[in-house]
């Protein structure tokens, strides 16, 4: 049953301290940014985040980051130009990094989703990555072992919901949503609106509401949403 919650805060209020957390987006995009600003608020610590990125600017996951409320970072793009805010606690020795190659983390956490319990991948094959993992040979080609990122929780921004949790998103905001939504305990969506359940094209649904657990509305992001066609 999808708990409608009337604030962001109210919707992490039970995020613990030391709690895996899927975070979505890439960059800005996406980002559920009303979200993570709740969870900062909230002063929960010693978080492990699962994020494409570290961080952009002093917002979002920057700020959580800023804040030292995360120990550790599993993403695979941890250095942009504004990623000041994760530089400073890496290089302090304040926060751990796992790098992931992107598709090996889009599908260790799709995985994790679909019940797979590991898969062979050949990236990351013959360097520093694949150190203590697993390798076997499949058909004249070296595989490494990898296993599925699962989370306490998951913070998602989708376009739009209905009353029982199914979500539509707009164009590249979409991108980890999905998959995080579906590997998490627990799945917090921030959207722009509700609609009645039945309002939606079901063709037009992406997540199912039986990933979603709570849904708050946000109606003006405070992070740009992707231009048309992009």
């Amino acid at each position: 049953m999808v708990t409608i919650t009337q604030s962001a805060l109210e919707a992490v209020a039970d995020i613990p301290d030391g709690a895996t957390v899927l975070i979505g987006g890439f960059g800005p995009a996406g980002q559920p940014v009303e979200l993570i600003e709740a969870l900062v608020e909230s002063g929960t610590r010693d978080l492990t985040v699962v994020n494409n990125n570290a961080g952009n600017g002093d917002v979002g996951l920057a700020a959580l980051i800023g804040a030292g409320r995360v120990r550790r970072v599993i993403c695979s793009f941890p250095r942009q130009h504004d990623s000041h805010q994760f530089d400073a606690k890496y290089r302090a020795g304040e926060i751990e990094l796992e790098l992931v190659p992107q598709g090996n983390l889009a599908e260790r956490i799709r995985a994790a989703g679909a019940g797979i319990g590991a898969f062979f991948t050949p990236t990351g094959y013959g360097t520093p990555l694949a150190e203590g993992k697993e390798v076997r040979e499949i058909d004249g080609r070296h595989y490494v072992l990898e296993l599925p990122i699962r989370a306490d929780y998951a913070l998602v921004k989708a376009h739009r919901a209905d009353e029982v949790g199914n979500l539509t998103y707009r164009k590249t905001a979409r991108n980890f949503g999905p998959i995080m939504a579906a590997a998490a305990k627990t799945t917090i969506v921030q959207v722009h609106e509700v609609v009645p359940a039945g309002a939606m094209d079901p063709e037009a649904v992406v997540t199912p509401g039986i990933y979603v657990d709570r849904v708050v509305v946000v109606p003006t992001a405070s992070t740009p949403e992707p231009e048309e066609g992009q």
